[in-house]
Order: structure tokens, then sequence, then C-alpha cells
């Protein structure tokens, strides 16, 4: 079996995901476009060579639906033999994206393929393409559907953490961003949005809030509280699948939780050979990929066991593992991942996060998975596992090691 290599990985900032943030004139075509251009241009790419490119996207409907990756591989002008597909796994599409990527690499049914993502929340708002799970009485109660938001109270509640615990986080995951911009961690990656007689949009991630304390956290009102103990009443369903739990503490609020924003990424992987026939140089290779189901009521669990899942698939613990990444969802999410696997928080999103930054649903497995490529390099660590939770009870998670 052939090994798949990292040659590339590219994003965009994150734009704020509303009518006033920099990109919501811009289309999730043109960012795709824009990423996948960037993959093309930097590395000078021959792309009738590459097999395949898979974008996830999470709202594939309107000026995002029809089969995005097919079009925007057109409007990027690479080869018309490059194919393209959309995937859709929640929060973790985009790497999700990246693991089909590799895998077809890996069976040898492609030498070259790029995995990413796309989603523009400012003009396809989220949950745009409806969907049975929450509607559709059969399965809702069947699975004690609550919103992902409720979810992350109970993960709060039922596994000890306060709003001060929560917010502590988001303050950390603010001040982790702001210092690896001012650092330029993350220039290597970054494509800036440009509008269509070239000029620049935006060049950095337009969420952060930089100047977040605790007690400006402290003034916003829980997000989720009305949904959960008023209308139309979450908490009495999260008591009947954990009757154990009393009272819902609701903690989760704008502040302590992922950004509604816009963006895309790309990632370029091949084999050896193929980087060598194209005079590309390998920067991390992926050493396997894995997702599982969870609970689906309390939904967000699901690092913690697709962790244990792929290190044990690639007969490593977690000592083998330099750098631990998982994407922000909401602030309880990484708390209750570090509690379960006893992690060493100085290794976890050690620039930031989607609190800071932002979580372009579609893209943000593959935004996130370049940011650590980078900072193997930077860093001189060698090993990474990155994972996102996914709705209606899921994980997906990745292992990459540094190329030396």
């Amino acid at each position: 079996m052939a090994e798949a290599y990292i040659y590339d990985a590219v994003r965009t900032p994150r734009g704020k995901g509303k009518n006033t943030g920099a990109l919501h004139e811009v289309t999730a075509l043109s960012l795709a476009t824009q990423a996948l251009q960037a993959v093309r241009d930097r590395n000078n790419l021959d792309t009738s060579k590459v097999d395949d490119v898979y974008l996830g996207c999470v709202s594939p409907v309107g000026e995002q639906g029809s089969d995005i990756a097919r079009i925007a591989v057109l409007n990027a002008d690479y080869a018309e033999s490059v194919a393209g597909v959309q995937v859709d796994r929640f929060c973790a599409s985009g790497l999700e994206a990246v693991n089909i990527a590799a895998a077809k690499v890996k069976s040898g049914e492609a030498e070259m393929a790029i995995g990413g993502g796309v989603e523009s929340m400012s003009r396809v708002p989220m949950g745009s393409n409806g969907g049975s799970w929450a509607t559709d009485p059969s399965i809702a109660m069947k699975t004690y559907f609550t919103p992902q938001g409720v979810g992350a109270d109970l993960i709060a509640t039922k596994y000890g953490f306060s709003r001060t615990d929560v917010d502590a986080y988001a303050v950390q995951s603010q001040q982790r961003a702001a210092k690896a911009w001012k650092e330029g961690r993350f220039k290597k990656s970054i494509v800036p949005v440009k509008d269509q007689l070239g000029a620049t949009l935006l060049d950095h991630d337009e969420h952060m809030r930089p100047d977040t304390t605790l007690q400006s956290l402290g003034a916003l009102e829980a997000s989720f509280k009305m949904q959960g103990e008023v209308m139309p009443g979450f908490d009495g369903v999260i008591q009947q699948r954990y009757p154990e739990v009393e009272k819902v503490n609701h903690v989760h609020h704008a502040g302590n939780s992922s950004g509604i924003v816009d963006g895309a990424a790309a990632v370029l992987i091949g084999t050896k050979e193929m980087g060598d026939a194209l005079g590309l140089k390998p920067r991390a290779r992926i050493l396997g990929g894995a997702s599982i189901g969870s609970e689906p009521a309390i939904m967000l669990t699901g690092p913690e066991f697709v962790t244990k899942k792929l290190l044990t698939k690639l007969g490593m613990t977690q000592k083998d593992i330099d750098l631990w990444e998982l994407n922000e969802a909401f602030a309880a999410v990484v708390l209750r991942w570090v509690q379960a696997l006893d992690l060493d928080m100085e290794k976890v999103n050690v620039n930031g996060g989607a609190i800071a930054m932002g979580h372009p649903l579609g893209a943000t497995g593959a935004m996130i998975l370049g940011t650590v490529v980078d900072e193997l390099e930077r860093s001189n660590k060698e090993r990474a596992l990155i994972t996102l939770c996914v709705g209606a009870g899921m994980g997906t998670a990745t292992v990459i090691e540094r190329v030396n």
C-alpha cells in the first residue's frame, strides 16, 4: 500500500458569517476556487496529474449545491480531467474529505488528490439544507434529539465544568490565536481572498476578539437556556435520556462557542512517486484516519472515542502524539476531551481555535489540519492528532507525521 504525503495546505482567512462580514459578497464557489488556484500556483502544479478533488460542505444547497467541488475545479481552470465530489459529515466534512483523499492515494486509486472544504455561512445559513433528524418525530424522539448547544451544556453539567471554566478556556483561545497571528504562525497557509479585480478583501481572521476577558464574557447571557428550559424545552428531553442530570447548567454563549464564519481550505495529497515526478517536497505523511459513532443526544463526545480508536488502529499511544488539535465547537467539548484523555493543555490547540477564529463548517477540518502541519514544522515536533466532534453523535480524526 502506498503512503499518502501532504505536499501543501492552504486556507482563506475566516470572514465574519453575517452580512457585515468582509466575505459576505464572496460566493462559496469563489472561496473554493481561490483555494484551489493557490494550491496550483504555489506548487506550479500540473493539474492534469490531480485525480480528484474532495470538498466538505455542510449545507450543499443553493450556490453551495450541485457538487461545488467539481464546479470549483472547472472555475479554477484545472485540467478538465480532474473530477470533484462534495462531502458531508457535518462539522468534520473538511477532515473527512482529507481522509478520503488520503485513502484513495494509499489504495492506489489516485496518485494525487486534494481534500478540503468550503462554507459560506453568511450566504447559506446553517441548517438551510433541512433534514429529517430534527423535524421527523420518528427519528427525533428515537434519538432524543437536542440542539448542539444544549448538548454542549449537558457536557458541562455532566462532567463538572462551570461557567467560569468554559469562559476561561474561551479567553485562552483568543489569547493564543492573537499570539499566533502576531508571530506570523499562520502566514505559510493563509491565502488572501480577492475580488474580481484582484483587490484584497480579507487577509486575516476577522472574527477574533483579542481583548476578550472573563469580565466581558461574564456579561453575556447563556445562548441555549431558552431552548432548554422554555421553548421547546429540550432540558426535558435531556433528562429522559440522562435521568441522573437533575438540572442542566446552561453555560455556553456566543463568546465561548465557535464563531459563524465563511472560508475555504485545500490540502494537496499524493504518493511519493508522483510528488517526485512533479518536483514537490513532502511536508508530512498521513498515518491514518478514522470515524466513529457516539451517543446522539449528548452528541459532542465523539472525539474521545475516535481518538482511542485511531491510536489503537495505528498501534500508538498518547505518548506518540506531540500536538493535539480539536475543533472548538464549544468550550466544554475541548475541556471534556482533555479530561477524558488526561491531556496536557499546553499541547492542545496551541494556536487557538474556532472560539477565536470561527468554524466555517465544511472547511474547518482541513483548515486545522493545515494549521498543525505548519506548527509541527515551526516547533520541530513530529506527530499530531486532529479531530472534530460531529452532529448526530460522531467523531473523526487523523494522525499526521512531519517529514524532515
